[in-house]
């Protein structure tokens, strides 16, 4: 299985409950096999299959209420 990792910037957390959220949402896609997100760094790394494109994992965060770009 090729797997890709996503490096991305998310604004508007505040605190580990927003990054936890975050994490939450990605990891409920079965393509998204690892994430790791830093509310205090606003960065995050997502490993997920070839399935998912940046543009994918970006609509996953976005539609948590944050501000994503890659």
């Amino acid at each position: 299985m090729a797997t890709k990792t996503h490096q991305i910037t998310i604004t508007g957390m505040t605190c580990g409950c927003c990054s936890g959220r975050v994490n939450r949402a990605l990891r409920a896609n079965p393509d998204v096999l690892d994430t790791m997100i830093s509310f205090e760094s606003e960065q995050g790394a997502v490993l997920t299959t070839d399935a998912l494109s940046t543009e994918d994992v970006l609509a996953i965060v976005a539609a948590t209420g944050f501000g994503v770009s890659a």
